[in-house]
């Protein structure tokens, strides 16, 4: 039986981006706060929907914690991100897929003028 091929659920294009964050705090919507967590967390990519992240910290799914998106060039936003998925990695780290939660369209087209930028420099 051969392997059938892995279909993209993802809507949107995930963009690679070289972004760290430090995350003192996270919560779930029950007013559960977990703080002092103090995780650095590496942003690998980026999409109008979320980030891909590594963290030596392990983190819940189905929490959340604010972020400063900087996209460079003086673009950025602010945004409440969920973790929705967590693998193990090799040298005890964690992958993490996450959400950005009620992002206006404004804020998440600015993902698209990241995309742009980035097809100028390829």
């Amino acid at each position: 039986m051969q392997e059938k091929e892995k279909i993209e659920r993802r809507r949107y294009k995930r963009l690679p981006i070289d972004l760290r964050l430090e995350v003192d705090e996270i919560f779930k919507q029950d007013y559960v706060v977990l703080k002092d967590i103090n995780a650095s967390v590496y942003v690998f990519d980026i999409s109008k929907s979320g980030i891909g992240f590594l963290s030596e910290s392990k983190l819940p799914v189905g929490y959340y914690f604010r972020a400063l998106i900087n996209l460079g060039e003086g673009d950025f936003f602010r945004v409440v991100i969920r973790i929705v998925r967590a693998l193990p990695s090799e040298h005890h780290r964690h992958v993490y897929g996450a959400e950005f939660v009620g992002l206006a369209p404004f804020l998440a087209d600015k993902v698209d003028k990241y995309e742009k930028k980035l097809n100028k420099f390829t």
